[in-house]
This record gives structure tokens, sequence and C-alpha cells, in this order.
């Protein structure tokens, strides 16, 4: 039991982050238009992949975890 307070607390920090993240995504220019994203604009069509963005974010993430495993 004492492993579930542990792990909601970690959820929390990494919402919190996440939210952080999100309020100042806009003030980064360059979030969301890295090289590998793929952004196709037509006259009433618009598709936007971030691929490279989340790729950032996955290896980004993946080292995170990581660090809070060891």
């Amino acid at each position: 039991m004492p492993e579930l307070p542990k792990a909601i607390m970690i959820l929390g920090l990494v919402l919190f982050a996440v939210g952080g993240l999100m309020a100042l995504a806009g003030k980064i220019p360059w979030i969301g238009r890295l090289p590998g994203d793929i952004a196709i604009e037509r006259e009433n069509f618009k598709f936007y992949f971030p691929l490279g963005t989340c790729l950032l974010l996955s290896v980004g993430l993946s080292l995170v975890f990581w660090l809070f495993r060891r």
C-alpha cells in the first residue's frame, strides 16, 4: 500500500509539469515546428502531425521515467 501514495504524487508532478509546458508552449517558437513535423495546407483542408515534436517528447519522458526508476 505505501507504493500507491508515491505513485499518485509522481503522477501529480508529471501532470503539473505537462500543464506548465502546455502553458509555455505558445511562448517557445520552435515547439510544433521541428524538422519532421508534417503540415499540409490546402484551400479547405489543414492537416498537421507533429512527428518530430512527438519523438522529442517521447525521448524526454523516457529519460525522466528512467531516472525515476533508478
